[in-house]
């Protein structure tokens, strides 16, 4: 039975499962959530009442969030490329590094976002100056751990590299990656350059004038 993603391809957390799947070319149906398809909407909200994407359908069994269908992927659809090592300290070493992506680059990216999608009356000055005080934190301490690595974990790309490409695809579109931290951004193109992601990023460039901030003429 083919695998089904509900997704959108212009989100960084969808663009985490979809690099993933091209990572290992496994099979599988794009459910796009659209809201002109009221289908899909309601086949979506059905499948998952919290409405965050993406989700993954195989068979009877609906998988969410896109860390845990990576892992899912790996153990019931394996494909040549292990994105989470079957050693247990390295897989400690892949999990800790994807929540660093999730937790430091991507919340404080997507709080600096959702703030200016609200009307001027509502906005947060405060969490938005310090979402940008993280992003330059999280920034630091990453060119740091990339001076001496290839990718998020060590040699081998793995599922915290998987997000590690959208999310900071998109922080330096919000908040730029300052050039003094010349790992990260060297980090950034090598991500940019992997046919996996970079097939993500072109599905998603018709949707880019959708960015809340403007999406910068690059990348």
């Amino acid at each position: 039975m083919t695998l089904k993603l509900y997704a959108h391809p212009f989100s960084s957390y969808c663009q985490k499962a979809l690099t993933a799947l091209y990572e290992n070319g496994t099979p599988f149906e794009l459910r796009l959530l659209a809201h002109d398809d009221p289908q899909v909407m309601a086949e979506f909200a059905a499948l998952w009442p919290i409405k965050r994407f993406p989700v993954l359908v195989d068979g009877s069994r609906t998988v969410t969030e896109a860390s845990i269908i990576i892992e899912y992927l790996g153990l019931y659809h394996p494909g040549p490329a292990a994105l989470l090592p079957a050693n247990a300290r390295a897989a400690l070493e892949v999990r800790s590094m994807d929540r660093f992506f999730d937790n430091y680059i991507s919340t404080p990216q997507q709080k600096i976002v959702y703030d200016s999608m609200r009307a001027e009356p509502e906005r947060d000055p405060r969490a938005v100056a310090e979402a940008r005080e993280m992003l330059d934190t999280a920034y630091g301490w990453l060119d740091k751990v990339m001076a001496g690595r290839e990718w998020a974990a060590g040699d081998t790309f793995s599922l915290a590299d998987c997000g590690a490409g959208p999310f900071l695809f998109y922080a330096d579109w919000t908040h730029r990656i300052n050039p003094a931290f010349e790992h990260v951004l060297a980090y950034r193109k090598r991500l940019l350059a992997r046919p996996s992601f970079a097939r993500a990023v072109d599905e998603a460039r018709p949707y880019r004038p959708l960015f809340p901030l403007g999406a910068p003429d690059r990348d």
